[in-house]
């Protein structure tokens, strides 16, 4: 039986749009991969950040951030591991700026679904996000229909935002401005990803 109110969903909804729309590797990744290999190809790539992004709140509502805080060194081996994860993406995305555009029918960067959970899921901070957030809106012990209809909140708004922007960044316009500009586009989205990752290694 639900208990948890439209109110309570509706203000979970609202506190997770905003902090999606702020920047982070995600949206850089998505934003580079439209510009470069189109629509039919970032939008993939958007489902499964979104996806690795929504795993987060699943986590949360299983109680890993429980976990985190019993054991703090596990949230920083892993903060440390996606931090090296993002400096290789950065790394690869550097090294890509000089060279012509992908073909489209080729992978680059794991820019599929896989690598795009991959990405957001070297990113622990949104599991404590995501328990702030359902520990400061819904009760204390929800049952396993609201912990269902919380998750399918959180994945459905992760899916929109980032089939929006892969749409929104494969437009025309802004691809033949992607293309004009390729190499400082490119360095600026690496050196962006970059920060994050060593942000993540050494921020504690």
């Amino acid at each position: 039986m639900i208990q948890i109110t439209p109110e309570q969903l509706t203000l979970f909804a609202a506190t997770l749009a905003v902090a999606i729309l702020s920047p982070g590797p995600g949206v850089i990744a998505v934003s580079q991969s439209a510009f470069a290999m189109g629509r039919q190809r970032a939008l993939p790539y958007g489902w499964g950040l979104a996806f690795g992004a929504s795993l987060w709140c699943l986590g949360a509502l299983l109680g890993l951030t429980v976990v985190f805080r019993i054991l703090p060194w596990t949230f920083t081996v892993m903060k440390f591991i996606g931090g090296l994860y993002l400096l290789w993406v950065a790394h690869k995305m550097w090294r890509g700026a000089p060279e012509p555009l992908p073909d489209p029918a080729e992978a680059q960067l794991g820019m599929n679904f896989r690598g795009g959970m991959t990405l957001n899921l070297s990113n622990p901070k949104p599991a404590l996000f995501y328990s702030a957030v359902l520990l400061s809106i819904f009760p204390a012990t929800l049952s396993l229909a609201d912990k269902g209809v919380i998750y399918l909140t959180a994945v459905s708004l992760e899916l929109s935002f980032y089939t929006a922007l892969s749409c929104l960044m494969a437009l025309p316009l802004l691809r033949r401005r992607y293309y004009a500009a390729k190499f400082w586009i490119d360095r600026i989205a690496a050196s962006a990803i970059g920060l994050l990752g060593l942000s993540l290694i050494l921020r504690h």
